[in-house]
C-alpha cells in the first residue's frame, strides 16, 4: 500500500447543492420556479434546479407513506448524501453533501472511489439544522418574513444571509460537537461568581432599557438571562464568528493606548465589539445587529450589544423598537468599562489561584467530550485549538467517526447504557449515557484489556466528574 500511497488522494467531502422550498407556493404544473427560495450554488440552470426540487419532494411524499409522523431525514446515494429539514410547516431545506472519495490512478486514469458510508447522518443532519436556527436568530422566521414582505422580502433575506454563511461550513471537519452545539461554561468559585452575578444586576439597574444579559469570560459562558435554545445558538455565533474577528488588537493587549479622557483617570479596557467604533466621533454610527428570541412565543427582537474588557465579554440584549443613541453608549461604556475591567481581573486570578491548588494538569492519557443535555454543558479535552472556522480534533478522524457512531446508537435508546469498542492498534474507545449526560473516552494504552481499561474509566469519573455517572 505504501508504494500506492502516492498515487491516492483522499477527497474530503464538500458541499454540493443546498436550496429552500415551499412546495404549497408553485401547486401548478409549470409554476414550480415559484416554490424555489434560495438555491446555492445559483448558477445551476433553471430546469435542473427545478428537477432537483422536485426530486426532494417526491422523496419526502413518497417516504411519509410508510413514517407519517417522521419525515425523511437523510437519503444515501452512491456519490452524495442528501439531507432534509422542515423547520417550518412547508418550508423544506436541503443540503446535498458529496460523499469523500479516494482518487486512485489506473493505467494512467484517475478512477473515482466513493466512500459511501463515512458521513455521519445525525453529524450533518445537525449542522442543516443549526443552519436554520443561526438563520432564524439574525432573522426571524420564514413565515415572519414572508408575512413582512411576501415572497420577494423572504428571498432577499434568504440571499443576504446564507450566501455569506454557507462560505463558513466546513464539512470536512464536522463532528460530534456539532451534534451536541453545546456551552462551554468557565469553572468558578462561589465569590466570584457572585461577584458577576451583582455586577450583572446593577448594569440591569442603571441601563434599565436591557432586557437580557449573557456574560462570557474566555469565550467560555457564566451567566445567561435567554432561553437555553436561544443561547446556544448565540454562544455559537459569539464564539465560532464575532469574537474570532477581533482577536488582533486582544493580543496587544496592554500596550495599547489606555483612554484616559475619563474623570479622576479611572483607566479601562471596555470597547464595543458591536455598535459604534469611535466613543468620541459624534457622527459614528450606533448600529447594532438585531436579533430574534423566543420566536415560538413572544416573539422579540432585541439589540445585541455585546461590550468587551480584557478577557470578559458581556452582551446587553435591548429591546428592537428602542434605537440605542451615542449617548446610551457613552453611558454604558462608562459605567461598564471601569467595573468589568476591574471584574476581569478578579475572574484571571481567581482562575490561576485555582489553578495551582489544583496543581497543574498535564496533557492527560485520555482524551475526552463530555455534553449535558440538561444544562447544555460540553466540555472536551479532543479539540485543542480553535481556530476562526474550524475546531480541530487532535484524533484520528477514524475514532471521531466511531463516537459519533456511538452517540446514534445512544440516541435509540432512552436507558443509560455503556458501549466500549475496540479500535485500531491499542486504542479503546468507551462511551458512557447516564442520565441526560454523555461522556466519551479515549483511551491509548498497549496491552490492555477491558477490565483495566473500565477501570481507568472510573478513575477519570472520580476525578474529572465527582461521580457523576451513577452506572458504577
Amino acid at each position: 500500500a505504501a508504494g500506492a500511497a502516492g498515487q491516492e488522494k483522499q477527497l474530503a467531502p464538500t458541499l454540493l447543492s443546498f436550496f429552500i422550498y415551499n412546495p404549497k407556493l408553485g401547486p401548478k404544473e409549470g409554476e414550480e420556479e415559484k416554490k424555489i427560495l434560495f438555491y446555492h450554488p445559483n448558477e445551476v440552470e433553471k430546469n435542473e434546479k427545478i428537477r432537483n426540487v422536485g426530486l426532494c419532494e417526491a422523496i419526502v411524499q413518497f417516504t411519509r407513506t410508510f413514517s407519517p409522523t417522521k419525515p425523511a431525514k437523510s437519503l444515501h446515494t452512491q456519490k452524495n448524501r442528501q439531507f432534509f429539514h422542515e423547520p417550518e410547516e412547508n418550508f423544506w431545506m436541503v443540503m446535498v453533501v458529496r460523499n469523500p472519495i479516494i482518487e486512485k490512478h489506473k493505467d494512467g486514469k484517475p478512477v473515482y472511489e466513493y466512500q459511501e458510508e463515512e458521513l455521519l447522518d445525525k453529524v450533518y443532519s445537525s449542522v442543516l439544522q443549526q443552519c436554520y436556527s443561526m438563520y432564524k436568530l439574525f432573522n426571524g422566521t420564514f413565515l415572519k418574513a414572508m408575512e413582512d414582505g411576501g415572497v420577494k422580502g423572504l428571498k432577499e433575506r434568504l440571499e443576504k444571509f446564507f450566501h455569506r454563511y454557507l462560505q463558513t461550513l466546513h464539512l470536512q471537519s464536522c463532528d460530534l460537537l456539532d451534534v451536541f452545539c453545546g456551552i462551554s461554561f468557565f469553572p468558578l468559585d462561589k465569590m466570584t461568581y457572585l461577584k458577576i452575578q451583582s455586577f450583572i444586576n446593577r448594569m440591569e439597574e442603571s441601563l434599565n432599557i436591557v432586557k437580557y444579559t449573557a456574560f462570557l469570560y474566555n469565550d467560555q459562558l457564566i451567566w445567561s438571562g435567554l432561553e437555553q435554545d436561544d443561547m446556544r445558538i448565540l454562544y455559537k455565533y459569539l464564539t465560532t464568528s464575532l469574537f474570532p474577528r477581533h482577536m488582533e488588537p486582544e493580543l496587544a493587549g496592554r500596550d495599547s493606548p489606555i483612554r484616559a479622557e475619563m474623570p479622576g483617570n479611572l483607566q479601562h479596557y471596555g470597547r464595543f465589539l458591536t455598535g459604534p467604533l469611535n466613543l468620541n466621533d459624534p457622527e459614528t454610527k450606533c448600529r447594532f445587529p438585531k436579533i430574534f428570541v423566543n420566536t415560538d412565543d413572544t416573539y422579540e427582537e432585541l439589540h445585541l450589544i455585546v461590550y468587551k474588557a480584557m478577557s470578559a465579554a458581556v452582551c446587553f440584549m435591548i429591546d428592537a423598537s428602542i434605537p440605542p443613541t451615542l449617548e446610551f453608549c457613552r453611558k454604558l461604556d462608562s459605567i461598564v468599562g471601569p467595573q468589568l475591567t476591574v471584574l476581569a481581573s478578579d475572574i484571571c486570578e481567581q482562575y490561576n489561584i485555582n489553578k495551582r491548588i489544583s496543581g497543574a494538569e498535564k496533557e492527560p492519557q485520555f482524551k475526552f467530550i463530555y455534553f449535558n443535555h440538561m444544562n447544555l454543558a460540553e466540555k472536551s479535552t479532543i479539540h485543542m485549538r480553535k481556530t476562526p472556522s474550524v475546531s480541530l480534533a487532535s484524533v484520528h478522524p477514524d475514532l471521531m467517526k466511531i463516537l459519533g457512531d456511538i452517540n446514534s446508537d445512544f440516541s435509540r435508546v432512552d436507558e443509560d447504557e455503556e458501549i466500549i469498542v475496540k479500535a485500531m492498534s491499542d486504542y479503546w474507545v468507551v462511551g458512557k449515557k447516564s442520565d441526560q449526560r454523555e461522556l466519551y473516552v479515549i483511551l491509548n494504552q498497549k496491552n490492555v484489556n477491558l477490565i483495566e481499561v473500565n477501570e481507568e474509566v472510573k478513575k477519570l469519573c472520580a476525578t474529572q466528574f465527582n461521580n457523576i455517572f451513577f452506572l458504577d
